[in-house]
């Protein structure tokens, strides 16, 4: 693919990045978030917010974002408000045919549905297509050894990061990952956004499988969850 081909990542995108309480979607609440739209050639236009969860923040979250729970308290608005003006801005964007990106999606989107739930509100009308920078960088480079936290590949595909842990720069730095790996790869680029969020699907569903088989040389109950882009409620 040449460099001044036409793709997907040429459009407009919306990124969207958390900081939050812990690791677990299904619990974690947002302290931080970011919703962030570029490219298209518009303008880039974001919305950032500090949460105060109604909850402590543990320590070793706050250790990696930096927000502690009396600074939640002092800054930060409802989780109601939070969530509203998150799913607005979203709803905003991907009317319009945006695309949403974001790393890790499972993690992220479940955790917005399941803040959904919590508050009271209306999901957001359209939770696809989906670019999940994470997804695309193991089916395009399985076997590179290394890290592949959003930082690592940052460095691989020499994009720009800005502060780590601070959703508006995270979530501008998965936007321009996508683009960097649809100009790299024809076969991302050049795929309709449709489709590509549909092999996404099953590509996370196979990476999720080869980890799982991975693993379970050394711990035969290892168990890794493959289900993109969100992670269906708990029955």
């Amino acid at each position: 693919m040449t460099p001044t081909a036409h793709t997907w990542a040429d459009d407009r995108m919306v990124a969207v990045d958390f900081e939050s309480t812990g690791t677990d979607p299904e619990t974690a609440r947002i302290v931080a978030a970011a919703v962030v739209a570029v490219g298209g050639g518009d303008p880039a236009v974001a919305g950032s917010w500090t949460v105060d969860p109604g909850i402590d923040i543990p320590a070793e979250a706050a250790a990696i974002h930096g927000i502690t729970t009396e600074r939640a308290k002092a800054e930060g608005c409802t989780p109601y408000a939070a969530v509203r003006d998150i799913v607005n801005a979203i709803d905003e964007f991907t009317e319009s045919g945006a695309a949403l990106v974001t790393f890790k999606a499972p993690y992220t989107l479940t955790m917005l549905l399941r803040e959904c739930t919590r508050q009271g509100i209306k999901p957001p009308q359209r939770l696809h297509p989906v670019i999940d920078p994470s997804v695309l960088d193991k089916h395009v480079d399985a076997f590179r050894r290394g890290k592949r936290t959003l930082a690592a590949l940052c460095r691989h595909y020499q994009v720009q990061q800005g502060e780590a842990h601070e959703p508006s720069a995270d979530a501008l730095a998965a936007a321009r990952l996508a683009w960097r790996l649809a100009h790299t790869y024809p076969d991302i680029g050049a795929r309709e956004l449709q489709e590509l969020h549909a092999l996404q699907i099953r590509w996370a569903d196979e990476q999720a499988d080869g980890l799982r088989r991975y693993l379970r040389r050394s711990d035969p109950t290892a168990q890794v969850d493959g289900r993109w882009p969100v992670i269906p409620t708990r029955k």
